[in-house]
């Protein structure tokens, strides 16, 4: 366990990147303390990718790019204003509301912060708000993205963690709505302190009309995914396959935005990601089959299990434990790292492995917004302009909603158990 622990940490520090490390580790584990199973390496990174449940993942990412392609952002940006835009500080409730339907749309943060972010960080500066306010209420409330089904980091987690993808879509729509409540009512304290100007909205009848016709069919489509897989309709990998559709007819069909010389190139797009999470995927499963091997996630259950300190410190400890990992590991290597190892010990003290998993994505998304690796920073600096620790400070007071959020799902079970028991028997 020394040569494996050790060689990771000084991989990740020599700036190799964290799939590769898990791999160069893992096989230095084999060189030096188990060279008789040598042979069966390839075998056992083959089993890392060989699950018919994994073809979801490709196709949820083809879905949101090729939704994001459709020109959705603008039509939801308008449907958002129909609602706050005449609010002090519209433009930041938009901010807030689109991004929690577009989560639900791409699954992905970074898609979120790059999509909202293009549109409206511009038009939020001419209309008079500081570019590191604007820049920070689209980075922290893009988090959402990977937390609101349908979700691929969901996807991941419940790949590795055994569980249920459709249960899994419902334990983590509850918090991230309650984040992205949260996050809009400190946006509208805190442009009610900074005066921060109103929208003009047109409200007539004709209007709404258009802008909700216009809107119905891209904020639909994640109600029919998740809607799908709860229900029993189809399998993750089906729906997210009707999903890919859905998206192609929306696109060409009716929004016509969307150009078939522009399918090529985002399928391409979708495999390069796919291919990159794979690799990941079939290295972290290496290892994890060695932790196994070494029982560490037994030992580490029994160990916590025998604590003589009350649950509640257990769980404060493990969140704050995700969170520093999340600023430091990108989030797909991040839950395939941290699941085999927590899980079993969180189950030891009564925390379903719907809930943590609730927990784990909620608190690696902080990740996402906090420097040094921070995705969605680097995004919101690549678009602003702005370096990622004045981004950062922006951004702060607005994730007070993502760590209520995860204080709130690590002590309250039907924040994430109520809606899987009550839809999913």
């Amino acid at each position: 366990m020394t040569i494996l622990l050790l060689s990771l940490v000084i991989l990740l520090v020599l700036g190799i990147p964290i799939g590769y490390s898990l791999g160069i580790s893992s096989f230095f584990y084999f060189v030096f303390v188990h060279p008789d199973l040598l042979s069966i390496l390839p075998q056992r990174l083959y089993a890392g990718m060989d699950s018919y449940s994994m073809i979801a993942l490709p196709l949820f990412i083809l879905m949101g790019h090729l939704m994001n392609e459709c020109g959705i952002t603008r039509r939801l940006i308008n449907f958002a204003q129909l609602f706050v835009g005449r609010i002090r500080g519209g433009l930041g409730l938009v901010n807030v509301i689109a991004s929690m339907i577009f989560g639900g749309i791409s699954g992905s943060s970074v898609s979120d912060t790059a999509s909202i972010g293009a549109v409206l960080i511009p038009e939020m500066k001419k209309k008079g708000y500081s570019l590191e306010l604007a820049t920070g209420i689209t980075v922290a409330s893009s988090t959402m993205g990977m937390i609101i089904p349908p979700s691929i980091p969901v996807v991941i987690y419940a790949l590795v963690a055994e569980a249920s993808v459709g249960k899994l879509f419902l334990g983590t729509a509850i918090p991230g709505f309650m984040i992205g409540i949260i996050m809009f009512l400190i946006t509208a304290v805190v442009s009610v302190i900074k005066r921060l100007p109103k929208e003009e909205v047109s409200l007539t009848r004709a209007d709404i009309t258009d802008t909700i016709k216009r809107s119905i069919l891209a904020l639909i489509m994640p109600v029919c995914v998740v809607g799908a897989v709860v229900f029993g309709i189809a399998t993750p990998t089906e729906s997210a396959g009707v999903g890919v559709f859905y998206a192609l007819i929306v696109g060409l069909l009716i929004f016509r935005n969307l150009k078939l010389r522009q399918i090529p190139p985002l399928i391409r797009k979708a495999i390069k990601t796919s291919a990159n999470v794979m690799i990941i995927i079939a290295l972290s499963k290496l290892y994890i089959w060695i932790l196994a091997l070494e029982y560490v996630p037994q030992t580490l259950a029994v160990f916590i299990s025998g604590l003589s300190v009350p649950g509640f410190v257990i769980l404060l400890l493990v969140d704050l434990v995700i969170l520093i990992i999340g600023t430091f590991i990108d989030v797909s290597p991040a839950i395939l790292l941290l699941t085999p190892v927590f899980l079993p010990a969180m189950e030891s003290i009564g925390v379903d492995a719907i809930q943590f998993g609730a927990i784990l994505i909620t608190a690696l998304a902080v990740g996402l917004v906090t420097p040094p690796v921070g995705m969605c920073l680097n995004v919101g600096s690549a678009i602003s302009g702005l370096g990622i620790g004045r981004i950062f400070k922006g951004a702060l007071p607005f994730l007070l909603a993502n760590i209520v959020t995860l204080v709130l799902i690590s002590f309250v079970k039907p924040l994430t158990l109520w809606l899987p028991g009550l839809l999913m028997r």
